[in-house]
């Protein structure tokens, strides 16, 4: 594989979700609270148009998003993609579409920036094809940056430095990491890593250390492995819960060392959390498997310095009623349950320091907005339902209850034309 390089700009943090549900069944539907706030509405002549089957991507401090959308048109007409941006840390959020001279085709991918411009990989042919994105006046300006010779390839979240973003390119025998953005000249090879590789989790503030869920060639199970990218991608085990199990790493927070983690080391799939750098074992709360639903994490509380227990973090759940979101902490051992906005980003969302999650959503009366869901506390007793022969972890072993559904609180949208230039600075 080779890359060709177009001299370009540097790249900044995000953070993409891909949560894609594991299982479904029969779940009751949730619903929101009687008396909820309804959000203020606000019309546009990109409101209710569809989202490509791409993620929905965040700047890593939620002050950016990105999708790709269609404009309108009636049912059954062929619609033409193009990027959208969203802009999230105002007073309001906004959101500015950038059509090119031809629509967009719907397996790109697109990413935001810090520096509020959007980075696109393109498919054509046998290349990946890069570029930067950013409004000009009425008009969108581009900024090519160069290619890669390859069949496939997924952009991982950006580095938490600020200025990367990397690319993954898996195969059977091995994969190859590129720097697709933030380089000097264009796409670079960065490391190739014996196995197939998927995932990507950085483990620190720095940049340097990416974890990716590793398959050995000739197959095996997948174990979570770190690349030090500082030394030419050396390659070390961070997750072996028993030999034959596949460990992946799906969510890490640096402040406090707390991950995220799917295995089947209990039996089957299961959901737990441990802490990076600890020797107490990984344990698999009760709370964490509702019966017919998948549930997968997608954001973690920052700033919670050695203090991983008390981490909120958002999960999206899946069944046949739909998406909606759960929050739970380690020390809580609750799962509690929110009805998700209408026209959410299933999987998509970031949480503010003090215990804020945000959730972008877009639906036909509503072209940009965000709800934001209070982490709840875990005070109070829980009840004896019955032991679980300690499979929660937990040396109690009660099975965790879960809360009840609520509805979000609604940040409502301003016009473009009303937009702030500049961006707010943050909370003290």
């Amino acid at each position: 594989m080779t890359a060709c390089a177009i001299e370009g700009g540097t790249a900044g943090p995000a953070t993409t979700a891909d949560p894609g549900p594991e299982e479904s069944g029969e779940p009751e539907e949730p619903v929101g609270a009687e008396g909820a706030t309804e959000p203020v509405r606000a019309a546009g002549p990109w409101a209710g148009a569809p989202r490509a089957p791409g993620t929905f991507a965040l700047t890593a401090d939620g002050a950016y998003g990105a999708r790709l959308t269609a404009a309108p048109g009636a049912p059954g007409e062929q619609r033409a993609w193009y990027p959208e941006r969203w802009t999230l840390d105002g007073p309001e959020p906004y959101a500015v579409p950038l059509p090119l001279h031809q629509p967009e085709e719907p397996d790109a991918q697109v990413v935001p920036l810090a520096d509020g411009r959007v980075l696109i990989r393109r498919r054509v042919a046998d290349r990946q094809m890069f570029s930067l994105l950013y409004p000009t006046g009425p008009a969108t300006g581009e900024l090519p940056l160069g290619a890669v010779e390859c069949d496939g390839m997924t952009l991982l979240p950006p580095s938490p430095d600020g200025s990367s973003v990397y690319g993954l390119s898996a195969g059977d025998h091995s994969s190859l990491l590129w720097l697709v953005a933030g380089g000097a000249f264009g796409p670079e090879l960065v490391a190739e890593i014996p196995g197939h590789c998927s995932g990507g989790v950085w483990l620190d503030r720095a940049g340097r250390i990416l974890a990716l869920d590793r398959q050995l060639p000739g197959g095996g199970p997948v174990k979570a492995v770190a690349v030090d990218l500082e030394r030419n991608g050396e390659v070390t085990p961070l997750l072996q819960i028993a030999p034959s199990s596949d460990d992946r790493l799906l969510l890490a927070d640096p402040d406090s060392g707390l991950l995220l983690i799917r295995s089947d080391a209990p039996g089957h799939d299961r959901l737990g959390w441990g802490v990076l750098g600890s020797c107490l074992p990984v344990r698999f709360p009760e709370c964490l498997r509702p019966a017919d639903v998948a549930v997968t994490p997608f954001a973690v509380q920052p700033g919670q310095m050695l203090m991983p227990e008390s981490c909120a973090v958002a999960l999206r759940i899946d069944g046949a009623a739909g998406s909606w979101v759960g929050v739970w902490r380690p020390q809580g051992r609750r799962l509690h349950q929110f009805a998700a906005p209408e026209g959410w980003s299933a999987g998509a969302g970031f949480w503010s320091r003090d215990g804020v999650l945000h959730l972008p959503y877009a639906n036909t009366a509503t072209p940009c907005a965000v709800a934001r869901i209070e982490a709840p506390g875990d005070d109070g007793p829980l009840p004896e339902t019955g032991g679980t022969g300690g499979t929660d972890g937990d040396a109690s072993g009660t099975t965790e209850p879960s809360g009840a559904v609520t509805p979000p609180v609604v940040c409502k949208p301003v016009p473009l034309g009303q937009a702030p230039l500049h961006r707010a600075a943050p909370p003290d």
